[in-house]
């Protein structure tokens, strides 16, 4: 009888956090028309084949440090690490590089179909670089928007998870709501777990649905399986949601919560790879985005989505993830307080 109890209080609890969520027209309508309005616009926006600069990755390139080619004017010389020399030409394929050259085999990897990459074979042969050899590769251009959809939706996710839960309970603790349900037999876990299975839910049918709108009006590559897609989002909406609980644990003014939130958000959005790569951004910047659940979400999504990635390869991400919705859930949990 006393399982069967706590059971009812936690499904009362989720069907009234469900049914406030869903009764704001508002608020609902936003999460879902915000991300499709931003993919919809950066879609438009970088729609065309205008190139203002070539891209060219170089492998060992002090083995020929004198070329001719090295100096020539419009073309951004990357260094590649050897270990991701087959990274790197996956890049050519999609055309994220318009060439790739390794200075130690005398090599250098070309799509067949970029107008790019034979302009600089051209230049190539032209400055001194007739003694590497070719290496064709094939692939389908990746439009920004496609690099782009997993950040988005993982950002729309990080504000839904965050203000959805660590916001409305503080406002529940101000308006003095959480105080007469402390009055009741619910107890915080009850509490709490519903506040998480409720966001999460709602969480992963809004991402779902924008997911299929924008799809069907753009159309996104997905080399991957929707099932480990769907499993890093699930995972992620989790952690994000976990985060949240530590805000709401104990913040009693609206004002500070949303301080709070905000000081979690923005470094994240900017510093998770987002809206650009962190290749060539210095090392601990790229260490210090490992903290945050955003960058795993964003990674593990574009590895399935661009390059087919298996659960084998998305692992560490999830392990990540894993390991920081428990904290956070245990942290939330233990700090939390009606008052």
């Amino acid at each position: 009888m006393s399982l069967r109890m706590r059971w009812q209080r936690f499904v009362s609890v989720l069907k009234a956090r469900d049914r406030e969520f869903v009764r704001d027209r508002s608020a609902l309508a936003w999460n879902i028309i915000f991300p499709l309005l931003i993919i919809l616009g950066f879609a438009y926006a970088f729609t065309g084949d205008k190139l203002e600069q070539y891209k060219v990755g170089v492998i060992s390139k002090s083995a020929d440090v004198q070329l001719e080619f090295y100096r020539t004017e419009y073309i951004q010389f990357i260094d590649i690490p050897l270990a991701q020399k087959a990274l790197a030409i996956n890049k050519v394929k999609r055309h994220q590089l318009d060439m790739l050259l390794d200075a130690t085999d005398k090599r250098y990897w070309l799509n067949d179909s970029s107008p790019a990459g034979y302009m600089l074979e051209k230049i190539l042969a032209g400055s001194g670089g007739t003694a590497y050899q070719k290496q064709s590769v094939k692939g389908k251009q990746v439009r920004y928007v496609d690099w782009l959809i997993p950040g988005v939706l993982g950002m729309n996710m990080m504000f839904s998870a965050l203000f959805g839960v660590g916001y409305v309970v503080v406002r529940y603790r101000k308006n003095g709501v959480l105080k007469r349900l402390q009055a009741t037999p619910l107890s915080a876990l009850e509490f709490l777990t519903a506040q998480v299975v409720s966001r999460l839910w709602l969480i992963m049918a809004i991402t779902i649905t924008v997911y299929i709108g924008c799809d069907l009006l753009i159309g996104f590559v997905m080399h991957g399986s929707y099932f480990n897609l769907l499993l890093v989002f699930t995972l992620g909406a989790f952690s994000m949601i976990s985060m949240g609980l530590i805000v709401a644990a104990r913040v009693r003014s609206e004002e500070m919560a949303g301080g709070l939130l905000n000081l979690f958000s923005w470094p994240m959005m900017f510093l998770s790879g987002v809206w650009f790569s962190l290749e060539g951004l210095h090392p601990w910047v790229q260490k210090l985005a490992l903290i945050f659940p955003l960058t795993h979400i964003t990674q593990a999504a574009r590895d399935i989505m661009m390059d087919g990635a298996g659960l084998s390869a998305i692992m560490p991400n999830l392990l990540a993830l894993f390991a920081m919705s428990i904290i956070f859930l245990l942290l939330g949990v233990r700090l939390f307080r009606w008052e």
